[in-house]
């Protein structure tokens, strides 16, 4: 996704900057693309008996982006993401051990502010924001493995994950690269706090962890301006 965002620019530059895309108040802009959520996971020591400390890592995900901006002033806009539901699948690390655990689906809305240096101007609008996050996880399931895993070691059998939802804080950088008349590609990337408390229930016990998920979050598509 990385790649791409930098293609996009590339390309985006290339097509004439300078068209007429000046954001004024009043203006609504909708952007709608491609999103992918690349976590920098990691959470606290996962202990188990006879197995080393276990940490969590999540997957990326990519999906249907769908973001409002509303601009307040010249200069100043909302926005809030949106997408169709991310899925992740989450193994767990130690030394010399990789278990599939699980996976999971979320929705991560984020409401941010928005400043637009060149707000009122021709060209392209770069723009720097900083807002608030809500996760909510749902569709929680384990994998196979750590069923197998839980079972020999504790004699569970019956399992089940809950992640509880996140509040946080997020950053985010972006531009707008007008190609047409009230047409941009748009570029985006946000870097979100999400930590969730999660909980494997079994029939003999629970194993609960705290993760951090905290993804930069990536946007490649287009924006038009209403």
């Amino acid at each position: 996704m990385k790649k791409a965002l930098s293609i996009a620019l590339v390309a985006a530059l290339a097509s004439g900057s300078m068209l007429a895309q000046a954001y004024q108040k009043g203006d609504f802009v909708l952007r709608l693309g491609a999103v992918n959520v690349d976590p920098d996971s990691d959470s606290n020591d996962i202990n188990l008996p006879g197995v080393p400390p276990l940490h969590t890592e999540v997957d990326d995900d990519t999906q249907f982006g769908i973001i409002p901006m509303y601009m307040v002033t010249d200069k100043v806009g909302i926005e809030l993401l949106a997408a169709t539901p991310f899925e992740h699948n989450i193994t767990l690390n130690g030394q010399g051990v990789n278990l599939n655990a699980g996976s999971t689906k979320q929705l991560p809305p984020t409401l941010s502010a928005q400043w637009y240096p060149r707000g009122g101007k021709d060209g392209w609008q770069p723009f720097l924001g900083m807002g608030v996050n809500y996760t909510i996880f749902f569709d929680e399931d384990t994998d196979k493995q750590l069923d197998n895993t839980l079972n020999s070691i504790l004699g569970a059998t019956q399992t089940n994950l809950d992640l509880d939802d996140s509040f946080g804080l997020s950053a985010q950088a972006g531009v707008d690269i007008p190609f047409a008349k009230n047409w941009a590609i748009s570029l985006e990337v946000w870097y979100i706090d999400i930590e969730t408390n999660a909980t494997v229930n079994t029939d003999v016990g629970d194993v609960r962890f705290k993760t951090q998920i905290d993804p930069f979050v990536y946007h490649v598509g287009i924006a038009h301006r209403f």
